[in-house]
């Protein structure tokens, strides 16, 4: 076995092509998701009827916006559509009335935030206070999805290298040439999970060490079991990997399961709250390793807890590499007349 993991990492460090889609690729595509979820410097545009409060309207133009009044005979609807506001603030016997484009995007968070700012000033009384048990109210939606990010771009990048290089092996002919030696077949699997799956624990470090020292995500828990819980969610998709490579016959064919094994995780991953799921959906989720890996890195990076508290997860996703492993080995057999 020692020989096939050496193997399959003088092999892997080589490939310079496999090398940067496993390392350098999930490290670009972090870098994005962070500048596209993170602190936006968009300035919203406000327009505000010319009998709009001159008390509310100082605080508001203390605030990070643009306010400008609405012209009269205006239609506010056109401004909004032509992109000349963010949002139109009139009043009239029904009290204030705001009128945006559309409903649950960032400028609508921006534009109720400053309000929010501006009526607390005016009138301290009514100002709102929100908590939170777990996270901050300003966290940054990269902050708040970065568990979901980690686990999901893990999993996918580790399940094609795996997969593909699984496929690739058969079609070179090495595996053959190795079954045809007296070497064990669990040696041959537990040699190419253990050599992959290097890999995939330093892209999971890398991942996890980039994220909280250079993007700056917030960790509530410690690293080092962050990075226990991706490893290990690393050499299940290892695992998965090379199962799927049993039904491909070339490396296309191993892109092709992704609809089939990635996508669907990526809805139980907690990027849905499961509890809103209709038909008793949510229950799906525990059956995909996905789930434990980003519902362990949720409790590590969101809520703090400790290794005693995600015990399960990390019991799970063991449960997991050791059933792939003997399915592994058991598909062996068509290499090797018994």
């Amino acid at each position: 076995m020692k020989g096939v993991i050496i193997r399959i990492l003088r092999q892997m460090g080589n490939d310079r092509r496999t090398l940067a889609l496993m390392i350098i690729a999930p490290i670009i595509i972090l870098t994005l998701l962070y500048l596209l979820l993170g602190e936006s410097s968009y300035i919203p545009k406000i327009l505000v009827a010319k009998d709009f409060p001159a008390v509310l309207l100082t605080e508001l133009k203390k605030q990070d916006v643009e306010v400008s009044f609405l012209d009269e005979g205006a239609d506010a609807d056109t401004l909004l559509k032509d992109k000349k506001a963010d949002a139109i603030i009139t009043t009239g016997a029904d009290g204030m009335q705001i009128r945006m484009l559309e409903s649950g995007n960032s400028k609508a968070a921006l534009i109720t935030t400053a309000l929010k700012n501006a009526s607390s000033a005016v009138s301290p009384p009514s100002s709102m206070n929100l908590t939170f048990i777990y996270g901050k109210i300003d966290s940054t939606e990269f902050n708040s999805l970065g568990f979901v990010l980690l686990g999901v771009l893990s999993f996918f990048f580790v399940f094609i290298i795996s997969g593909i290089s699984f496929v690739r092996e058969r079609e070179t002919g090495t595996l053959e040439r190795l079954m045809a030696t007296p070497i064990r077949r669990i040696s041959v699997i537990g040699g190419y999970t253990v050599g992959f799956g290097i890999l995939s624990a330093v892209q999971s470090a890398l991942m996890i060490l980039y994220s909280r020292y250079v993007l700056g995500m917030e960790f509530e828990g410690p690293v080092w079991l962050a990075v226990l819980i991706m490893v290990l969610l690393a050499f299940t998709a290892v695992s998965i990997g090379a199962f799927v490579s049993i039904f491909a016959n070339n490396e296309f064919q191993v892109m092709q399961f992704i609809p089939l094994v990635v996508v669907p995780q990526m809805f139980f991953s907690g990027l849905i709250t499961l509890d809103t799921l209709p038909y008793g959906l949510g229950n799906l989720a525990r059956f995909m390793p996905i789930f434990y890996g980003c519902d362990g890195l949720e409790k590590v990076l969101i809520r703090g807890y400790g290794i005693g508290s995600i015990w399960r997860d990390l019991c799970m996703l063991l449960a997991f590499i050791l059933f792939f492993f003997v399915l592994n080995v058991l598909a062996l057999k068509k290499y090797r007349k018994l």
